[in-house]
């Protein structure tokens, strides 16, 4: 049997060394042509320092987390993310990867979270760990939502002011880049950054119709989007940019009295509801009490 056994091993290490003297030669044409076609590809340093921590494990694991959640939603891509994190103002704190890697780490802590509890609660802690995984996907979404709705609330607010500043700017002889600048120089906020980035792009050589296109995409709001469309049309005909900025100023303005006027309308509907929860019960609780109470005496 001893014997048998080491007939068997010996012929299948004879076996396995033909087979790689017989594939040795293609393999090499393998190898060769493989150096070959990635030649150039990576550059070695003599003495580089070696990678961080952060680069070596850290950047290829939030890659396969943002890939995975691309995966999962497939109508969501790192470019649409990117203008979402412009338009709340956190493009430049946090990338796209980073963001979708973030929504991922959620996720798979929820779901973590989920296996752990159904052992000990049972179906409550797997509702409670489907409601993490769920909060954990949607809610940096939701975030973002919030910070850019509030984010595009001041530049609604501000952008009259700016518009009757570029206009007195132009009036008094400085062209729209100038303009912008001083702009930049005498406002803070979310429109002055969004102006800043538009006149940065401009001095880099982008033409001044796509930079302000891209203002207005970035902004995301009517009143910007119809001073882009009103700026670029003046370029291409020639009228005069300070009339234009002054007709520009008055309609925004006159946008956000009308804008203070809805919600003035709307704040007595939406007071109505707490109103109605909280209020009206206390106020009959100490209303009908005493009544309530003195019924068996009545009686």
């Amino acid at each position: 049997m001893v014997l048998l056994v080491l007939a068997i091993g010996c012929l299948a290490a004879a076996a396995y060394f033909i087979g790689e003297l017989a594939t040795l030669p293609a393999r090499e044409r393998a190898t060769s042509v493989r150096r070959a076609a990635t030649y150039g590809r990576f550059r070695t340093r003599v003495g580089a320092p070696r990678e961080s921590l952060r680069e070596r494990a850290l950047v290829p694991l939030s890659h396969s987390l943002a890939n995975m959640v691309l995966k999962l939603n497939p109508r969501t891509n790192a470019e649409s993310v990117g203008i979402k994190l412009q338009a709340a103002g956190l493009g430049q704190k946090i990338s796209p990867t980073g963001f979708l890697a973030a929504k991922g780490l959620f996720s798979l802590a929820g779901f973590a979270l989920c296996l752990l509890l159904i052992g000990s609660v049972g179906r409550t802690g797997l509702l409670f760990g489907m409601v993490v995984v769920l909060v954990g996907f949607f809610g940096p979404d939701y975030m973002v939502s919030i910070y850019a709705r509030r984010r595009r609330e001041q530049i609604r607010a501000a952008l009259p002011d700016a518009l009757d500043l570029l206009a007195v700017s132009v009036e008094a002889g400085l062209g729209l880049d100038g303009a912008i600048s001083k702009l930049t120089e005498h406002m803070e906020g979310p429109l002055a950054d969004e102006f800043g980035l538009t006149l940065s792009e401009m001095r880099i050589g982008e033409s001044r119709a796509e930079a302000l296109k891209r203002l207005g995409e970035r902004a995301d709001t009517p009143e910007v989007s119809s001073f882009t469309r009103a700026i670029i049309q003046a370029d291409q005909l020639g009228t005069s940019l300070g009339r234009i900025l002054r007709v520009q100023a008055a309609d925004t303005r006159l946008r956000r009295q009308a804008a203070a006027e809805e919600r003035a309308m709307k704040a007595p509907i939406k007071m109505l509801f707490p109103t109605v929860l909280f209020i009206f019960p206390a106020m009959f609780l100490v209303i009908l009490g005493p009544a309530i109470l003195n019924i068996d005496e009545i009686f």
